[in-house]
Parts: structure tokens; C-alpha cells; sequence
């Protein structure tokens, strides 16, 4: 085989030309595979298999430095890199991450993980290059979904005013270009870029504003006129404009090609991007007819394609889909926005059936927030359904245009609590710390399926700013007896006892649950609060249950600092109410990737550590 041939960085250089076909098909059979097994972003990687190899050709590792924007598509080169043996625990608690990572291998340039970053870092790695006098390249590869960021723009921006090498490559695999403007765009490409017609355009406007009178106007004209024709017959003229030479369209799976495109890259002395068009889920036939299905998969039958296990339980993004579809029959000022994520949230079902009431942004969460606020300004009820760590991005849209304005948008915040897999960059660890902050917000998070369809339709219905958090994965089913209204603001007592008070928010019910349980096995006496709102705070309840219980016990699956058991504390201590207080939650840290259960272990979210806790706890006020 010849991918037993890499073993280690530039290894690749070492084949003959003729391997290269082999090791692109060898690599594609080797990912198919291994993620059928272990579960990862398949799709991204089958497409970018010969991109990867050209650029591995083409550059220089760890000196050269290569910054993959997002990430999920670096799977090829971790292969190239030497990391093959690590795709056996490829995304396992302890294994090698999904993304890049620094602190995995000196070839990781960059950690990424959310999109639309790479241009802004590679900017300031060619910064920190020039400032020291340094000489090495500097490469961002971005996705034609990433570019619809405006942080993307904001970097290209800026970029256009670099004064030495740097390569943008713009991996498309949305096949937007037609394959008519390759033989010229070809052409155009070796021109360009050659010292020689550079030297000589300049050379002519120069001499054209010597001429007495006239010389600066000829000079503009024939400008002009070249600009107008260029854009005819040019692709990519935006980021001409925007002084960033074009090189492009390439095929991104011909090596050689690309190759040679990356040597010509070389050569120019500021920002230059190249347009690679790309096939995502190449190579694998059910991935290639379906790549949002494989785009993040969990184990398969390579045969089919079919997952190998099927839930047959709703998730509660499927409760969250199927209830907001229903509310759209009946209230037509509902309108829904995703970024990029129609099918992740569960939002496709209403976009089938209201598509002039819903709008998918792209990788554009700041403009979906703003875009939705503008919605609510003009009469209608914007839902906005993002994952909680992609939220991040849009802190000072929720503040400055929703919040301060007290509009009644929607936020319904998918994936929220530890996610798994993805790791670091994906956990949904931080909204109710940074929610909490904002005026006018109101914060919310359902115990069950039948809790969290209930809370959608009191979201929908609240004429102010209101934010609703809820984990990846079943909807609990369990506590289906409890169903009391919602009321805003109010928590829900679910037993009313004495000693200590477990109260727990959102899909902590279960944990809670077993917690009281084996406390109750134990001999204590334990009452059992699902808070349901994070803010306002219920200090009602909060006042009541001091009466009678020495111990508050929160549970959360949120950043401690800031979160719902820090605000618990924070009143007890300044009503001055007579109980201690205990937290669980996130520790000051960021959690990796791995099962959410065997993460919820590392950092202290299981039963027998909190019992143990707890038991310790109460032993020491009681003695008080």
C-alpha cells in the first residue's frame, strides 16, 4: 500500500507521480472505513482528498503553515502528517481530535473549530512573519459556506493591503462556476502571475502619465476598459477589485494541476486566492448523493450508508421541529432563521411548509440575530434556532439590537450542555453564563419532551426577548407526570420534602432525578426543584424552601462561573437566607472531545459524586 509509504510530514514528496492516484483512492478507502466505525465528518474530507495532497506537495511542514478554517475537513491531513494510527480513537475521550490542534502536532498551525476564522489567522501569522523577518507560507483554506461569514470579509479586507505572499484557498463544493471560463481563467492565471507582465503593466500606466495633458486620462480609460472586460470574461473579479489576485477555477482533484497553481500562488508578492472546485463526498456513492447526511455521521454500514443504530426516540430537536411547524398553521407573523443549519435544528420541517417564512442566513449568526430583530421591529415573531456554541458569535447582536430594544425574538439554542465528539469548540457550555448578563433576557430550559413543547409554545407567545436552551441527543421521558403550566419566571416543585434541596435545570433531570433517589436510598430527607427559568430567578421558591432545608444543591450543565448555581448563590447570600450552597457544574475549563457520559465523569456530573458530595456537605451543616 502505498499509504504505508507516510509516515510522517512531506513523506508525500517522496513518491513517484504515478503513486499519487493510488494514494488519493487508498485515502478515501481508509477514511470510509475508519468513520464508519468511530462516527466523524465524512463528506468534507472525501471531497478535499486531492486538495490535501497537492497542498502537502506544494508546501513545506510544520515550517510552511497551513490553517484549515473550521476544520472538520483535515482528516487527510492528519493521514499526511503521520497521525494514521490515531484514527482508531478518532474523536474517543483521550484520542486525536476531529479538528486540528496545536497541542496535537507542530503541522496544526491553528486550532479551529467554528468557520470563517482562517483568513483573519493566517493574516496574522503572515503579520508576525513579515515583523520578524521571516520566510516561510502562509496558507488559509476556507469553504465557499465559511465565506458567507462576514468575518471572512472583514479579514479579505484587510488582506488586500498585504505587502507580502499570502494564500487564500477557496474550497468550492458548491460547483457555482461553470466549466466554460477554465480555458481562459487558465490562460489568465500563468499571465498574471508572471514577474514579466506585472513589471510590464506597470511599466505602461507609468509612461501613459508622462504624457503631457492627456497621459493620466488615456491611462484611466484603458484601465477602465480592461476592468470592464475582465469582468465579463473573468471570474472572481471581487476579489480583483479588492486588490487579491484570482487564480481559479482549479479542479480541485487534479493533482497536478493544483500543483502547478500553488507554484504560481508562490510567486505573488501580496494576497492571492485560489478557487478550487471541489466534489464533496467523492469517492463514496451515498455520500456523494446525500453530503448534509454525511457531512457529520455516526457509525455506518459501509455497504449502505445506513447509520448503524436508528433512535427510534424524538430528540428534542425533533419535539422543537415538529411543535414550531405546527404553530407556523395557525400563527402567520412566525417566521423562522437558521444560519447555515436547517436540517441540524430541526427547522427544514417548517421550511417545507412555510418557505416564504423562512430564511437560512448562511455562516452568518451575527446577521441572523440583527436580521431577526428587524423581523420583530416590523410586526412579525422571529425564531432563531442556532447551536449554543455558534450563539458566541452573536453576544453583542442579542445585546445591542434585541435585548436593548426589548424585541420579542426567539432564541432556540440547540445543542446546548456538553455535545460529544467535537470537542472543545463544539461543547455548549457558555450561553446561560452570557445570556444571563443581558437586560431584558429571559432564560428558560425544558426537563422533558412534553416540558419542552410546552415552553416552545410559551416562547412563541412572549412579547419580549425570550431564550430557550436544550441538549443533542432523546428527549428525556421520564417526570411525564409533572406537566403544571408555565409561568413566567416560576420553577416547578416536584417534591416537597426537607434537609436538602436539589434543584436542577433543564435536561439535568434525570441526573437530579437519580441523585435524589440514591439520597433518598441513603436515609436523607430531599426535596426536588426543576427551576425551569435560569432568569428571572424564582426567589419565591428559593425564599420558601430556606425555611425548611439547610442545603441547596443546583445542577447545571453549564460554565459554573456565571452559571444558574452562581446566581442561586449570589441571592442566598444577599437575602441572607440561612442555608449553605452547593454547585455542580462545568469546571473552570475547557471539556474535550468523547462520549458525553464518560464526560460527564471527568468533570463531576455523575451520581455517586455528587451524593458523595452532597452527604459530606450536609454532614458539615448539620454540625453547624
Amino acid at each position: 500500500m502505498v499509504l504505508e509509504k507516510i509516515q510522517k510530514a512531506n513523506d508525500i514528496k517522496n513518491l513517484e507521480p504515478e503513486e499519487l492516484d493510488e494514494l488519493a483512492q487508498e485515502i478515501r478507502n481508509f477514511l470510509i472505513e475508519k468513520i464508519s466505525r468511530t462516527g466523524g465528518h465524512l463528506a468534507s474530507n472525501l471531497g478535499v482528498v486531492e486538495l490535501t495532497m497537492a497542498l502537502h506537495l506544494s508546501f513545506n511542514l510544520p515550517e510552511d503553515k497551513l490553517i484549515w478554517d473550521v476544520g472538520h475537513q483535515a482528516y487527510t491531513h492528519k493521514l499526511l502528517t503521520g497521525r494514521k494510527e490515531g484514527f482508531d480513537d478518532l474523536r474517543k475521550y483521550g484520542g486525536m481530535s476531529g479538528f486540528p490542534k496545536r497541542k496535537e502536532s507542530d503541522c496544526d498551525a491553528f486550532d479551529t473549530g467554528h468557520s470563517s476564522t482562517s483568513i483573519s489567522a493566517g493574516l496574522g501569522y503572515v503579520a508576525a512573519r513579515d515583523i520578524q523577518g521571516l520566510d516561510y507560507s502562509v496558507v488559509s483554506i476556507i469553504g465557499d459556506g465559511s465565506m458567507t461569514g462576514g468575518m471572512a470579509y472583514e479579514a479579505l479586507n484587510n488582506a488586500s493591503h498585504a505587502k507580502s505572499n499570502f494564500i487564500i484557498v477557496l474550497n468550492d463544493n458548491n460547483m457555482s462556476i461553470s466549466e466554460n471560463v477554465g480555458g481562459m481563467s487558465s490562460y489568465l492565471n500563468g499571465l498574471r502571475t508572471a514577474s514579466v507582465y506585472t513589471e510590464l503593466k506597470r511599466g505602461v500606466e507609468d509612461t501613459l502619465k508622462k504624457i503631457p495633458v492627456q497621459g493620466e486620462k488615456i491611462a484611466y480609460q484603458i484601465k477602465k476598459t480592461k476592468n470592464g472586460i475582465k469582468q465579463f470574461i473573468v471570474p472572481g473579479m471581487l476579489f480583483e477589485d479588492m486588490g487579491i489576485t484570482y487564480l481559479g477555477p482549479v479542479d480541485g482533484h487534479d493533482i497536478k494541476k493544483l500543483y502547478k497553481t500553488f507554484r504560481e500562488a508562490k510567486r505573488v508578492n501580496h494576497a492571492v486566492l485560489v478557487h478550487v472546485l471541489t466534489k464533496k463526498g467523492k469517492g463514496y456513492k451515498p455520500a456523494e448523493e446525500n453530503p448534509s447526511r454525511f457531512h457529520g455521521t455516526g457509525p455506518f454500514v459501509v455497504s449502505t450508508g445506513e447509520p448503524v443504530e436508528v433512535s427510534e426516540k424524538d430528540s428534542y430537536t425533533d419535539v422543537f421541529s415538529k411543535v414550531i411547524a405546527d404553530i407556523g398553521k395557525t400563527n402567520d407573523k412566525v417566521v423562522a432563521i437558521t444560519a447555515a443549519m436547517a436540517d441540524g435544528t430541526g427547522l427544514n420541517r417548517f421550511a417545507k411548509r412555510f418557505p416564504n417564512r423562512f430564511f437560512d442566513v448562511g455562516i452568518a449568526e451575527e446577521h441572523a440575530l440583527t436580521f431577526a430583530a428587524g423581523l420583530a421591529a416590523g410586526g412579525m415573531k422571529p425564531v432563531v434556532a442556532l447551536y449554543s456554541s455558534f450563539l458566541q458569535r452573536a453576544y453583542d447582536q442579542a445585546i445591542h439590537d434585541i435585548c436593548l430594544q426589548n424585541l420579542p425574538v426567539m432564541l432556540a439554542i440547540d445543542r446546548a450542555g456538553l455535545v460529544g465528539s467535537d470537542g472543545e469548540t463544539h461543547q455548549g457550555l457558555f450561553d446561560l453564563s452570557f445570556l444571563s448578563t443581558i437586560p431584558n433576557m429571559t432564560i428558560m430550559a425544558p426537563k422533558n419532551r412534553w416540558e419542552m413543547a410546552d415552553m416552545v409554545r410559551f416562547a412563541v407567545d412572549f412579547e419580549y426577548p425570550i431564550a430557550m436552551r436544550y441538549p443533542r441527543g432523546a428527549a428525556y421521558e421520564g417526570l411525564r407526570e409533572y406537566r403544571a403550566p408555565i409561568e413566567y419566571g416560576k420553577s416547578e416543585l416536584l417534591y416537597d420534602e426537607e434537609e436538602i434541596a436539589v434543584i436542577f435545570i433543564g435536561h439535568m433531570a434525570s441526573l437530579a432525578e437519580n441523585v435524589r433517589a440514591e439520597l433518598k436510598a441513603e436515609g436523607y430527607h430531599c426535596s426536588l426543584l426543576n427551576a425551569r427559568f435560569v432568569k428571572p430567578l424564582d426567589t419565591v421558591m428559593l425564599d420558601r424552601l430556606s425555611q425548611k432545608h439547610g442545603l441547596f444543591v443546583t445542577i447545571e450543565e453549564n460554565m459554573l462561573s456565571g452559571g444558574f448555581g452562581q446566581q442561586v448563590l449570589d441571592y442566598t447570600e444577599r437575602a441572607k437566607l440561612p442555608v449553605y450552597v452547593r454547585n455542580f457544574g462545568i469546571p473552570d475549563d475547557y471539556v474535550e472531545h468523547g462520549n458525553v457520559e464518560v464526560l460527564r465523569r471527568e468533570v463531576g456530573l455523575e451520581k455517586n459524586a455528587i451524593v458523595k458530595q452532597i452527604i459530606t456537605d450536609y454532614t458539615t451543616v448539620r454540625k453547624e
